[in-house]
């Protein structure tokens, strides 16, 4: 069986439909038997030998072609045949192809892979894959629009899948305050003197100033963000004044514009009942806790936060080093699309395994 180039798919006749679309997914109806091919589909079915060739090519030499033709063809091809091996049906995003919501055609996503056990003719989506290699940039924006997977291809072939979702941050963390607090700003910290016990053990705030030997009690040191979110909230004054700007703006003297962005973050995620505290130790700016009954009994942080401005670009590279790594300490990676003046766009991306 021969197939023809027709524009930039390939129409194969004879029993086609039948053979390869009916039956097993293949391509799109184009009249009678006959089957329009997109040019990965094509080189699949030349791969297997299930057809002969394209206009007197074989494999080897339409491959050639469609790589010098068409762009990221064989990345393209390279996740097909994976996800074709993996026992998935999937369709390009190609304009009037199953499963192309995008009236043009040019979605943000280069194919549509259908749950396993359907064909594409009965409209299924189990994931909307783009195909990337492992030095090309990725928009954050980009990622938000839908719940998309990011396949990575690195330099030696081998395909990393990458989930990217909204995430529900919702915690139940029900902790107040109970009484107006007074602190002392030094340097990047603030420290309350005589903090009641349930800041520290029932709220998560800050850290006891102590130690084996010591003869000080009731000290908490807050972070920057952990004063200015309790000082924004009116709960908590500094050096006798209720003065939340000069918390702020020693914040920003320490790390610049990063500090509204992440104070935003925080302050959002206390009033979702969530506990974020420093993510320092995992390279993150907040791990979080969805319920903390009291640090006594703390159970393990749930996500990885990192803040980041809207407009920012992930290296493939670096996200499959932030993702490996929350999954190494049984966290959920989550980016906060922070500006600090329009709100936070939150995504997570995990691996997947198809």
């Amino acid at each position: 069986m021969d197939g023809h180039l027709q524009g930039d798919v390939v129409r194969v006749g004879g029993d086609a439909r039948q053979r390869f679309h009916d039956s097993r997914g293949y391509g799109r109806p184009a009249g009678g038997n006959d089957i329009d091919l997109s040019r990965v589909e094509a080189a699949h079915l030349l791969f297997r030998g299930d057809v002969d060739t394209v206009d007197g090519m074989e494999f080897e030499e339409f491959f050639v072609a469609s790589t010098q033709s068409s762009e990221r063809f064989a990345l393209r091809f390279l996740v097909y045949i994976d996800l074709r091996g993996r026992g998935f049906y999937l369709s390009p995003t190609r304009e009037g192809w199953p499963g192309t919501s995008d009236a043009s055609g040019q979605a943000d996503y280069d194919f549509v892979v259908h749950p396993r056990g359907t064909g594409p003719d009965e409209g299924r989506v189990e994931h909307r894959v783009r195909v990337v290699g492992e030095r090309q940039p990725v928009p954050a924006d980009e990622l938000l629009d839908e719940e998309l997977v990011l396949a990575v291809v690195d330099e030696e072939s081998e395909l990393t899948y990458l989930e990217a979702t909204t995430p529900e941050l919702d915690g139940a963390t029900d902790f107040t305050p109970s009484q107006s607090l007074s602190g002392v700003l030094l340097d990047d910290r603030v420290v309350v003197w005589n903090a009641p016990e349930s800041l520290y053990e029932y709220g998560f705030y800050g850290q006891p100033l102590t130690g084996r030997d010591a003869d000080v009690e009731g000290a908490i040191q807050l972070s920057l963000v952990e004063a200015a979110s309790l000082a924004e909230d009116g709960v908590l004054s500094v050096d006798e004044s209720e003065d939340y700007e000069a918390i702020v703006e020693r914040g920003r003297e320490v790390e610049g514009e990063r500090f509204d962005r992440r104070l935003a973050v925080y302050s959002t995620l206390r009033d979702r009942q969530v506990v974020p505290k420093t993510g320092y130790k995992f390279g993150a700016d907040f791990r979080t806790y969805d319920e903390v009954e009291s640090v006594s009994n703390l159970s393990h942080s749930e996500h990885l936060i990192r803040v980041l401005p809207p407009e920012h670009v992930f290296a493939p590279r670096d996200l499959a080093l932030d993702v490996r790594l929350a999954g190494g300490v049984r966290k959920r990676m989550v980016f906060a699309l922070t500006d600090a003046n329009e709100g936070i766009d939150w995504l997570s991306v995990a691996r997947l395994t198809p």
